[in-house]
């Protein structure tokens, strides 16, 4: 037990570390740029702080649509807990919606402290308050966890497919992708060719290969992808489960979106912009670093650059969404989570699990 203690403490130190020192990183580059633009405009180094500024556009946001970030936040998580018990009634349990909504909450102020704990602590809780086992439980986070993977590789696609032009230019720019590849068809082609490559290596090495820990592991998430899917298909309203699919990822989205409103350089971009803001930002937070500290600065940070917005300005911005969703939205709500499920739950007995005939949809 003190062993695996300190295995967490010593991961939550790595990942802080980790998180920390991306965040320096980039602010140490968009301080050195700050520095170089006064320099040009004549300010002098000492009123001409990075730190400063990011300060003083924290004063200046428009907090009536930070406000409106964390009721997005609080509806996506109302779609998520639903969608949760959707997956758990199948089993002959009946979660009560404020119990599986404040335990959604709670995993969300745990992943804080250490990433993917929260997975654990949401299903913990729940199977605290509901008397269900929590093995069973810790099934239904994996299904859930399954559809949020295919649903940011949906979205990401869909990003990249009505921004392609601008993110290739962009990349082209600042990688010399085009000097080192040649024009688009011929970096198709190398694609293409690299992909067929593969193929045919493994289909030569196949034998191998299935016999590696590697692949079994792999065959095995595979596996699990096609059972969570198969899962849904038993639901008796699987389109509801999709709505609420939907609509969690469009909150997601809209958080980021509306957070544009609350700074004035960013007040003006698309909602297409968005999107490509929340999916580099996106893949920032699945990096494992507490809630993507750093790396959803860096990446949010880039992609505010496809659309012009200055290198200081995209830092401020990050750390005005950043700030805004873990403090406000992960540690505040987090804590009231806390406070109130013991409360709640002072009386409640949860009703005993009711055996469902096997073949029968529910929920």
């Amino acid at each position: 037990m003190l062993k695996k203690r300190l295995f967490n403490f010593l991961k939550f130190l790595l990942f802080l570390g980790l998180g920390l020192g991306i965040l320096y990183l980039v602010y140490q580059q968009q301080s050195a740029a700050f520095q170089e633009e006064c320099a040009l405009k004549g300010i002098s180094p000492e009123n001409c702080s990075l730190i400063g500024k990011v300060a003083n556009d924290f004063r200046e946001a428009n907090y009536f649509w930070i406000l409106m970030v964390l009721l997005a936040f609080l509806v996506s998580n109302v779609s998520r807990a639903i969608r949760w018990n959707m997956l758990i009634r199948p089993m002959g349990y009946a979660p009560r919606l404020v119990n599986s909504f404040l335990a959604t909450i709670l995993g969300y102020f745990a992943n804080l402290g250490l990433p993917r704990m929260g997975e654990i602590v949401r299903g913990a809780t729940l199977a605290q308050y509901e008397k269900i086992p929590v093995e069973k439980v810790m099934g239904t986070i994996v299904v859930d966890r399954i559809f949020d993977v295919i649903s940011i590789l949906l979205v990401t696609g869909l990003a990249f497919l009505l921004e392609y032009a601008k993110i290739l230019a962009f990349v082209q720019e600042n990688v010399a992708l085009g000097e080192k590849l040649g024009n688009t068809s011929n970096l198709l082609l190398w694609i293409g060719g690299l992909g067929l490559a593969a193929l045919l290596l493994f289909w030569l090495l196949r034998r191998q290969i299935a016999k590696t820990k590697a692949y079994k592991k792999i065959a095995d998430i595979a596996r699990g992808f096609l059972q969570g899917i198969q899962t849904v298909r038993k639901l008796r309203r699987p389109w509801l489960f999709l709505v609420h699919s939907i609509n969690i990822w469009f909150m997601y989205f809209l958080m980021t979106y509306l957070c544009f409103f609350a700074f004035e350089p960013t007040a003006g971009l698309s909602m297409v912009a968005g999107l490509v803001v929340f999916v580099f930002g996106g893949w920032g937070i699945v990096i494992p670093s507490p809630g993507g500290m750093g790396t959803y600065h860096f990446l949010a940070q880039t992609a505010l650059s496809i659309y012009g917005v200055s290198g200081d300005d995209g830092f401020s911005w990050a750390n005005i969404a950043f700030f805004s969703i873990q403090l406000g939205c992960n540690v505040l709500v987090g804590i009231l989570a806390l406070i109130f499920l013991p409360v709640i739950n002072r009386n409640y007995e949860p009703a005993e699990a009711t055996p469902v005939p096997e073949g029968q949809a529910v929920a």
